[in-house]
Formats: structure tokens, C-alpha cells, sequence
């Protein structure tokens, strides 16, 4: 029409860096749901116990939760044995406290990851109870790994494999008709028999798992034993340095793998990718970006890298930072190491010290007072790392590794072995009170597993009113991450021995592994890990010229040269 001008054209900026996904710099508390808190007096953690503690995780200021599996499960390894993926066992509550808890965290502001077993089953699922009652050649045993035994009369296992739990990975069933039968596989205990990752039928029910939980809410999936989906397509013999079925395959730091042999059969085949890649578009077809993060003890790396590449998972652990020794070189190679194989796939990377499988870091680092001094230095360095931490529930109140009697042990590792196995670092936290349970839950006495008798002054009731305490010193440290730019790091070339330092943005960590104080270079003392040690100067102005940094102290600075 004459005289009518044309509406300017209406255009979308497109920003140049588009925000990073939440994940990449999220700090995640990982939840063991048997031991953190019971809501029915039952002894056993469980689902509204934990959405009745959600202000605790709030309160610390971490940004999302990992919870251990809560499915319906025989519990021979706690949860790890899933008899059914889309059901929560009664032991922990109903489907219904499922998505109530995943709503009211996310009401709070949490997001929630919960875990998935994709390596095993329980020998309860309807899958392996219809395996063995079809027999063999069937389709129902084709979802698993069954093969005939070696030997006259097939007596031998089909391979030389040993369990990470101890003892021999195989297992012979007794057929319908009572004669001895085939074999199956299980790479932990003998109630988790091994999936056959090669069926697409296994691959398809996996998916829909998936998108089961994705269709509930949750923000992601911790994937256990990432690496063990795939093994070699002739589950030849594993070329060893000896035929000790009794040798440790499950480190001090909880490795699964074994530190003598190089040869891995039933680890980090490469086919193993692609169910990852199926995986991705899984997840991408969801809002919100939806995450992955591997449970993958690869040798290298490199290898680690390899899940993490952008169309595969969004996050592998770096065991390699919780597995390093106290040292200050040990840890700065491992820092360069983590972002030099990380860099070329762009993806960030992980930290963490402590989860359900290894000796709390407190006792790692030697336990008491110098224990806790390192594990406080120790977490301040990882957490002005770039990219995602994760801590364990307990860790922000100094748990150490409890002592577990032999009598109350419940870790399959020490029931097939004999050995301390993992009870240490999964007895239930203490919530205040001064004597067990600690108000762990309304029932008195015990919970599932014993708690130490000397725990009243670790309780979470007693370190929040002391503004000394570990809480209030993990409390302070995550609201100052919060403040970190988002950019990488620069490490210092010329540290003394001992001392790692690095710079990001304008924030210097400096930590101090060694044995004598170093003289603190000068800057502003945003946090520190314990007492810095002085000069005769006040620490009450800005300058730290004449101050110096303690051994098995991390501090973090502003300013200064």
C-alpha cells in the first residue's frame, strides 16, 4: 500500500559463546542412599530421607546431587544388583518418593543424577531367571554371556578371568534337567551376571531406561563400570603375570582394575563407544541439557578422554587426581596430563577425592589431625580447578574411614574374600546427637552399619554452629568458587619443591605438600585450608608480605604481583 513503510526485519542475536551447559563447572555431592539419612526407622537410608535433608546440600552450596542406585534390587551389593530398572525397591520407598524428591530438589535448585548399572543385572532380574529356566542356545541366554566350560565334561571355567569382587568370574548353573550346565559370566559378584552388550536387545532395553528416568525429571546418569560393557568377542584368556585366583583385583583406591597386568580383555574395548554415541541422541532429544559422566578406570589419559569425545558421554571421572600420592609434582602432572587430554575434544574435566568405592581421603592422607589438614588442603586445590568437582557425602565433615568390625561387614568384596572391602567409608553419617545413630533417622541404636562412638563432635548439628569446623570450611570454599571466572588456568614454572601454584583469572592456589613453610606471596587471603603461619606481621591488612604457608596448607589469594 503507498505510503506504508516496511517493519525493520526482527532478528535474534545469536551470541558468539553461547552459555556452557550447567555441568561443566557444577560442583556435585554424591549421595549414598543406604547411609545418608532414614526417614521410617528402619536403619537404612532411603528417598524421603534424603528429600527431608535436601536443605543440608542447599545450605552447603553445591549445585546438584548424585544418589546411588535405589532400584528394586536383592541387595547382595547394595543396590548394585538391579532386579528391575524402572522400579524403586520398598527398602528405599516408592516411585512416587522418586519424583517427589526430584521435584523438590528441583524446587531448591539442585539438579539430580541418579545411577545406572548397565554392565550387570541382579541374578534376580526376570531376564537371567528366564535365561536359565530356557537353556542353552536360547535367545532368553543370548542377553547374557553363557558358554560351555573347557575340560572333560566342560568342569573348567571358559576362560581364565577373575572376579574384582575375588575368586573366579564364572559361574556354572545347574540346567532344568539337574545336570551341570554352562557358564556364565559375572565380573563382580556371582548374583550380578554380565549383559552381552553385542545383543541389540540389551541395547534397546538401555534406551528406554533412559528415557524412562528422563520422562521423571532427571538431569543425568553416573554410569557404572563404563568401561566393562564390551569385551573381546572370543573372551579369550587374560595373559597375567600369575594364576593367583586369590590376587587383589580392586585397589586401596578402589581401581578396577588390576595394577599387574597390562592385558585387558574385559576393559575399554573400543566398540564400546558406539553405545555411547546411541546414548548421546538419547539424551540430546531432551531439554534442559541432560548429562553423562562415566565411572571408567582407564589406564591413560587418553583413554579417558576417549569417552568424553562430543558425540559420546559429557563427563568421565578423573580417578587420576584421587589415585595421586601427597605430592605436589605428583598433582601437578596430573593437572596437565588431565587438560592436555581433554583439550583436543573439548570437553572439561572432573575432579574428585573420595566416592563409595575407596578409602575416605582423611585416612588416605594419613589419618588424625595431619589427615585432615591434607584432605582440607587437598579439596581447596581441586576446587579451584576449572570444570566440574564432585564430592562424597561426609567428606564436608571430616569423616575419616570408620572401622568396621568383622562381624557387621556387608561388602560382598569382604563376605568372597575375607578383606576389609568398602563398609569403612559407607557407614551412615552422623546428623547431631552425641551418641549413635547420631540422628541418622527416629530409630535408636545402630543403623545398617555400625557408626564410630566418637563421632558426636563430626556431627552435622555441631560443625554448623563452628565457624572453625570442616563444614563451614567446605561451606566457604564453594561460595567462593562461585566467584572464579570461568577461564582456564595458568601454572607456575617456578615453584619451590613441594609447592603447586597455579592462577585463575585473578585468584592464586597455592598448596604447600611439603615439609617446612614457604614464604606466601603476597595477595589478598580470600580462604585457607588451616592457620597461616605469621611473621610478626597481623594478617588483618591487605598485605601478605612476611607470612607464610605451612605444610599441608592450600590457600587461595587475590591481587598481588
Amino acid at each position: 500500500m503507498a505510503g506504508t513503510q516496511s517493519p525493520e526485519p526482527v532478528t535474534s542475536p545469536v551470541p558468539v559463546n553461547p552459555p556452557a551447559p550447567w555441568w561443566h563447572h557444577a560442583v556435585i555431592y554424591q549421595v549414598y542412599v543406604r547411609s545418608f539419612a532414614d526417614s521410617d526407622g528402619d536403619g537404612i537410608g532411603d528417598l524421603p530421607g534424603i528429600t527431608a535433608h535436601l536443605d543440608h546440600l542447599v545450605e552447603l552450596g553445591v549445585d546438584a546431587l548424585w544418589i546411588t542406585p535405589f532400584y528394586r534390587s536383592p541387595q547382595h551389593d547394595h543396590g548394585y544388583d538391579v532386579a528391575d530398572y524402572r522400579a524403586v525397591d520398598p527398602l528405599f520407598g516408592s516411585l512416587g518418593d522418586a519424583d517427589a524428591l526430584v521435584a523438590r530438589a528441583h524446587e531448591l535448585g539442585l539438579r539430580v543424577i541418579v545411577d545406572i548399572v548397565p554392565n550387570h543385572t541382579s541374578s534376580g532380574h526376570a531376564w537371567f531367571l528366564a535365561a536359565l529356566a530356557a537353556g542353552p542356545g536360547s535367545p532368553e541366554r543370548g542377553r547374557y554371556l553363557f558358554r560351555d566350560g573347557q575340560g572333560p565334561g566342560g568342569d573348567q571355567p571358559p576362560n581364565n578371568w577373575l572376579s574384582v569382587f575375588g575368586g573366579l568370574a564364572w559361574d556354572r548353573v545347574v540346567e532344568a534337567d539337574g545336570s551341570p550346565g554352562q557358564w556364565y559370566l559375572h565380573l563382580f559378584d556371582s548374583s550380578q551376571p554380565d549383559l552381552d552388550w553385542r545383543n541389540p536387545e540389551v541395547r534397546a532395553e538401555f534406551e528406554d531406561v533412559l528415557r524412562f528416568w528422563l520422562d521423571r525429571g532427571v538431569d543425568g546418569f553416573r554410569i557404572d563400570v563404563a568401561h566393562s560393557l564390551i569385551k573381546v568377542a572370543d573372551l579369550r584368556d587374560q595373559i597375567r603375570d600369575s594364576d593367583d585366583r586369590t590376587a587383589p583385583i580392586l585397589t586401596d583406591e578402589g581401581a578396577l582394575v588390576d595394577p599387574h597386568v597390562e592385558d585387558e580383555p574385559m576393559w575399554d574395548q573400543s566398540e564400546v563407544h558406539d553405545i555411547y554415541r546411541d546414548w548421546h541422541r538419547v539424551l540430546a532429544a531432551y531439554p534442559g541439557d541432560r548429562m553423562t559422566v562415566a565411572e571408567a578406570w582407564t589406564r591413560t589419559p587418553e583413554s579417558m578422554a576417549r569417552y568424553v569425545r562430543p558425540d559420546e558421554l559429557s563427563q568421565s571421572f578423573n580417578f587420576a587426581w584421587l589415585s595421586t600420592g601427597w605430592s605436589a609434582e605428583a598433582f601437578r602432572q596430573v593437572i596437565e596430563d588431565t587438560f592436555s587430554a581433554l583439550d583436543p575434544v573439548g570437553s572439561p574435566p572432573t575432579w574428585v577425592l573420595s566416592n563409595h568405592d575407596v578409602i575416605r581421603h582423611v585416612t588416605r592422607y594419613g589419618g588424625g589431625e595431619r589427615g585432615l589438614a591434607r584432605a582440607r588442603a587437598g579439596t581447596l586445590t581441586m576446587l579451584g580447578l576449572p570444570g566440574s568437582a564432585y564430592l562424597y557425602q561426609g567428606e564436608e565433615l571430616g569423616l575419616e574411614q570408620a572401622d568396621v568390625p568383622v562381624e557387621a561387614r556387608q561388602d560382598p568384596i569382604a563376605l568372597r574374600t575375607g578383606e576389609v572391602g568398602r563398609d569403612g567409608c559407607r557407614v551412615p553419617l552422623p546428623w547431631g546427637g552425641t551418641e549413635p545413630p547420631y540422628d541418622f533417622g527416629p530409630g535408636v541404636g545402630q543403623p545398617w552399619l555400625p557408626q564410630p562412638s566418637d563421632w558426636a563432635g563430626l556431627t552435622v548439628a555441631a560443625q554448623a554452629a563452628d565457624p572453625a569446623s570442616t563444614f563451614s570450611f567446605y561451606r566457604a570454599a564453594l561460595r567462593l568458587r562461585r566467584l572464579l571466572p570461568a577461564e582456564g588456568i595458568v601454572m607456575a614454572t617456578s615453584d619451590p619443591a613441594g609447592v603447586l601454584s597455579y592462577t585463575r583469572g585473578d585468584v592464586r592456589v597455592v598448596l604447600n605438600t611439603g615439609t617446612v613453610p614457604v614464604p606466601l606471596p603476597a595477595g589478598d587471603v580470600l580462604i585457607a585450608s588451616g592457620p597461616i603461619s605469621q611473621s610478626g606481621l597481623s594478617q588483618s591488612g591487605s598485605s601478605q608480605s612476611g607470612l607464610s604457608l605451612p605444610p599441608d596448607t592450600a590457600v587461595w589469594l587475590r591481587g598481588g604481583a
